[in-house]
């Protein structure tokens, strides 16, 4: 039996103890359809917590809004929202990030596959990706600046961009895939640049009517 790694409450099955098994069980109708629950490291991730407007539901609205948007100018792939299962069969993890983009030239060579379900339609993607997008939360600070850093570098994924909008100012990184690891994009005059999208890209933090923050993100 995984060990299992639980934030909240969670009922796992007994003969979810590999990787596979927890994909079948991932794509069955028994999956909880709230809260993220990973496999990662040999372990099941269990976080049960509700997501924080502000810091974290707006911040992915903010990113997804105009890359959606970007990559259907640019016609080049397809950037998939999050709540969609991403698997890595020869790191040996999956997970659900809050986004994820693939050229078309991905899925064409076979490094991402798309994979069916039980009932038809496409419930998972597996392989390697172009782009990943994580918001940290409080709940997962360690998940996603250290595990899930170390899986997408070992799973050869180019970029992965961390966004951590808790603090006065968001802070937005684009890791660009080096052979010793991830590494931090420098800033110029137009933003953080992308070599998957070819574009630059900056955060920008205001205040709504209402006192609240709101998130905005540019490219150029």
């Amino acid at each position: 039996m995984s060990t299992i790694v639980i934030a909240d409450t969670g009922s796992i099955p007994d003969w979810v103890s590999d990787l596979e098994a927890f994909r079948r069980w991932a794509r069955s109708d028994d999956f909880p359809e709230s809260g993220t629950i990973s496999y990662l490291d040999g372990a099941i991730w269990v976080d049960n917590s509700m997501e924080q407007l502000f810091t974290h539901n707006q911040v992915k609205a903010a990113i997804t809004a105009p890359l959606v948007l970007l990559v259907q100018q640019m016609q080049s792939g397809r950037f998939v929202p999050d709540r969609m299962l991403y698997s890595n069969v020869a790191v040996g993890f999956s997970t659900e990030p809050d986004g994820l983009y693939f050229n078309w030239s991905t899925v064409q060579s076979g490094r991402l596959k798309l994979i069916e379900g039980a009932d038809g339609g496409f419930v998972e993607l597996e392989g390697i990706p172009d782009m990943v997008l994580e918001v940290v939360s409080r709940t997962s600070v360690r998940k996603d600046t250290v595990v899930l850093r170390k899986s997408y570098w070992e799973a050869g994924i180019s970029e992965y961009w961390l966004v951590d909008a808790r603090g006065a100012n968001p802070a937005f990184e684009i890791l660009r895939h080096t052979s010793e690891g991830y590494v931090s994009t420098e800033t110029g005059a137009a933003g953080i640049f992308s070599s998957v999208f070819g574009k630059s890209f900056r955060m920008l933090k205001r205040t709504d009517p209402l006192g609240n923050p709101e998130f905005l993100v540019e490219h150029s």
